[in-house]
């Protein structure tokens, strides 16, 4: 066999295998189901089977071939007894204290277009239902509590906590914390306040500082805190947001809350595809505890699985693998950090239910750098949103919405 030929043949055997970590099989997979030498295609639910190292995989995993069937539901202990691991949290958003927030910064704090609290107290849904029901029935352990930043103060800049609105949203986080779930408080204004972009001719940095202090303050005895620093920041300098990101870990840490996880959100709305591309992960790696170290300091990302990675783009289209979270694996276990999904979603559809239970999948099986990921949204959402994962209650009897039985439970 001559050279030429001997290339031409390892090329084509090479290019008949997937690489490390690649895909190999799974609901509608038409590509490679073998692995390169030294990997093996171990099966992570009905939809996504992955190439990983030899030595790492259980004894216990079991490799399977593509399927061509339309569509499969797999249950959680199925795909638990599959992987060699879990991320720590899996859940959801309990939406409802953000409504009237838009991505300009502005925030409606009244009135029926404004807050609709997921409270049956406030006249809103039975979001501590919700809670109780996810954590009970599908293993969740973790819940987004997003909330507009001009509801807290009521509507003063650089203000103190409002003690009336502080109260009724407080009333979710003791909800969420009763369930003995993790309870990320998220400030959802896009890094702004009315249009203005907080550091860069908008609210100053001690204005927003001033917001997370009192926070801190009001919650640093609670271990099972979050704090969410913004929600979906985007059109900004990513340097300067960084430095804004900085004063208020410093704060946070300052104000008593030491020990508590502090999401870092990036630029281009914290999308998991562009964190490096627009230098978010750069800037914000540089982001350090008082005491120098970047202990619970994790990466903040989201990521939806239509064309545009807005959620609203009707139907699902990608798995986010290849061109987001696989480029974010390797960078993560490269400066040695971690990050949180806080957002994901998409519509009820054969294609979703596809992609989104491989997303995951592929989140289990990089553990080590994805602490985990939350769906959005249930709480306020009425159940015919096109992305509600909000459960139906029929006498104290729980219906999951089919996305989130199919790929968000445990």
């Amino acid at each position: 066999m001559n050279f030429l030929t001997l290339i031409s043949l390892f090329a084509s055997t090479a290019a008949a295998q997937s690489g490390a970590y690649g895909q190999c099989g799974g609901v509608n997979w038409t590509g490679a189901t073998t692995c390169i030498s030294g990997w093996t295609c171990t099966y992570q639910n009905a939809y996504y089977s992955q190439c990983l190292p030899a030595s790492s995989t259980l004894a216990t995993s079991t490799s399977k071939p593509a399927t061509s069937a339309t569509h499969a539901s797999t249950s959680a202990s199925a795909s638990a007894t599959s992987t060699s691991g879990l991320t720590q949290f899996a859940g959801v958003n309990i939406a409802g204290f953000d409504f009237g927030c838009t991505t300009d910064g502005t925030c409606i704090i009244t009135g029926t277009n404004g807050p609709y609290p997921p409270l049956p107290a406030y006249g809103g849904p039975d979001g501590p239902g919700q809670m109780s029901h996810f954590v009970k029935d599908d293993k969740m352990n973790i819940f987004r509590l997003p909330v507009g930043w001009q509801f807290l103060v009521n509507g003063v800049l650089g203000g103190t906590l409002n003690s009336a609105n502080l109260s009724e949203y407080n009333a979710l986080v003791q909800d969420c914390l009763s369930t003995g779930a993790y309870c990320i408080i998220d400030i959802h204004n896009y890094a702004r306040w009315d249009g203005g972009i907080i550091g860069q001719g908008g609210p100053t940095n001690a204005q927003f500082v001033s917001l997370w202090t009192q926070l801190a303050t009001y919650y640093k005895s609670d271990s099972k805190i979050l704090f969410g620093i913004m929600n979906e920041p985007h059109d900004l300098t990513v340097s300067t947001w960084a430095q804004t990101v900085q004063a208020v870990v410093t704060a946070i840490r300052q104000a008593g809350a030491t020990s508590q996880m502090i999401l870092l959100p990036g630029s281009d709305y914290t999308s998991a595809g562009s964190f490096i591309s627009d230098v978010s992960a750069a800037a914000l790696a540089a982001v350090k505890n008082p005491d120098g170290t970047t202990t619970n300091l994790i990466f903040d990302v989201h990521k939806y699985l239509d064309s545009n990675n807005s959620g609203g783009g009707g139907d699902c289209v990608t798995n986010n693998i290849a061109d987001a979270f696989q480029p974010l694996a390797t960078w993560l276990r490269s400066v040695g950090r971690q990050a949180l999904l806080t957002e994901t979603g998409g519509i009820s559809s054969s294609a979703c239910a596809t992609y989104m239970c491989q997303q995951i999948a592929f989140l289990n099986q990089n553990s080590d750098v994805f602490l985990g990921y939350v769906g959005w949204a249930a709480g306020s959402f009425a159940t015919t949103y096109a992305l509600s994962l909000t459960p139906t209650d029929n006498n104290g009897v729980w219906t999951d919405q089919p996305l989130m039985k199919e790929c968000f439970v445990r």
